[in-house]
């Protein structure tokens, strides 16, 4: 029996395609799955599995489709692709290649996000200005989520690993679905008014927008705002954003990098102790160092060691100074005696007494007027005649 011409793998591979290519449904084909293995390669492709309760597929969009995309999309996500369904020949594997993609259902969820998100916005629940700061080493941390998911575990592993005498207290809430909201404003409003710790942790694992979404409800972002005591969001993967995660004091991207967030490596920590330690006494080993070398200086001064020698040199010095006032005073006095002598002496040669003394008098009328000139004088008048010795009255004839 002759057996036909084996084929090669390539041609195989290129038969089938043709195949699958030749088929007009496989051309343009609607598919809904949940994406897996999404990988965003540097080229700008994506790649990723579509997958749902028993099956799965590879897919590929490649850059020039991914602009028209209106949402990130992530491992998790439900979604409806539209594209062609191909060989490729290299691997011999069939794959869909993505011409368009949109959230599954999510149409109307989505514009609810973007809106709420939005009036939020507007109204400042967002604003750096009002988020606190998250304690550097609390004693109690408040957890509000599932208590059988991994959340809660990794939360615990990763904080009392880090930190082994801080203590988590779960509030169990409903993380997914509906009324699961309430819950978590519950939990917020528990720790709250129990005030029994330090910072709260809320969050959930990764998922759809369906799964997220009790994290973007209004009464969940109020609820975070008018808590008083710090909030750290871990809802979701790195990739996911909620509302939640806006609103709250710090977003951590997974529920285990909220963990270390929320207290400080206890290792860190001692190593910074010891270093601030060793520095203080570094600092504090030079100052006495620095006031002993003072000390050693100020001991071997001459003014320490014979204090009485200083104080006979400035008691030296003021004696000087006193002579110095002292003969400057006496000569400057000595002068002024001197000129006011000078003085004295010039008024006395000025003085109508002195000319007396020489023979001469002064005529004066009764009004005790100088009689000049005789011109001055009439027959009967009355004068007084000053002279040396005293007065006399006469009278004109």
């Amino acid at each position: 029996m002759n057996r036909p011409e084996p084929l090669k793998v390539s041609e195989l591979n290129g038969y089938i395609k043709n195949i699958i290519d030749g088929d007009e449904m496989l051309a343009n084909v609607y598919i809904k799955g949940e994406i897996s293995n999404f990988k965003r390669h540097y080229s700008g492709h994506l790649y990723f599995t579509l997958k749902d309760e028993t099956s799965l597929i590879k897919c590929v969009m490649f850059k020039s489709y991914t602009n028209y995309l209106n949402f990130e999309p992530k491992d998790g996500m439900s979604v409806v692709i539209l594209g062609s369904v191909s060989v490729f020949e290299r691997d011999g594997v069939y794959q869909v290649y993505a011409k368009g993609m949109e959230p599954e259902g999510v149409g109307a969820l989505y514009k609810a996000y973007e809106k709420l998100k939005a009036k939020l916005s507007e109204e400042g629940l967002f604003d750096e200005a009002h988020k606190k700061p998250i304690p550097i080493l609390p004693r109690a941390i408040g957890v509000v989520t599932s208590k059988t998911g991994a959340v809660i575990r990794d939360i615990i592993n990763v904080t009392t690993r880090r930190l082994p005498n801080v203590n988590i207290i779960l509030y169990p809430a409903a993380v997914q679905g509906e009324g699961a909201a309430q819950t978590i404003v519950n939990g917020i409003k528990y720790f709250n008014k129990a005030k029994n710790v330090d910072t709260i942790i809320i969050g959930r694992g990764g998922g759809s927008l369906e799964d997220l979404w009790p994290f973007n409800e209004e009464i969940t972002a109020r609820a975070i705002y008018e808590s008083e005591i710090p909030i750290i969001s871990a809802v979701g993967h790195e990739t996911d954003f909620t509302i939640a995660d806006f609103v709250a004091d710090l977003r951590a991207p997974t529920p285990s990098a909220a963990g270390e967030l929320a207290v400080p490596d206890i290792v860190e920590v001692r190593w910074k102790l010891e270093n601030i330690n060793k520095r203080l006494a570094n600092s504090l080993r030079k100052k006495v160092e620095n006031m002993r070398i003072k000390y050693d200086n100020l001991k071997n001064s001459r003014a320490l060691k014979n204090p009485y020698d200083a104080l006979r040199q400035k008691m030296i010095v003021c004696d000087n100074l006193y002579k110095n006032i002292e003969n400057n005073f006496s000569l400057k006095v000595k002068d002024r005696h001197i000129k006011l002598v000078g003085l004295i002496g010039r008024l006395e040669n000025l003085s109508p007494l002195k000319t007396m003394l020489r023979g001469y008098s002064i005529v004066e009328n009764l009004d005790g007027k100088v009689i000049k000139s005789v011109n001055d004088l009439n027959k009967d008048d009355e004068v007084s005649i000053r002279l040396n010795d005293g007065k006399r009255k006469a009278k004109i004839l």
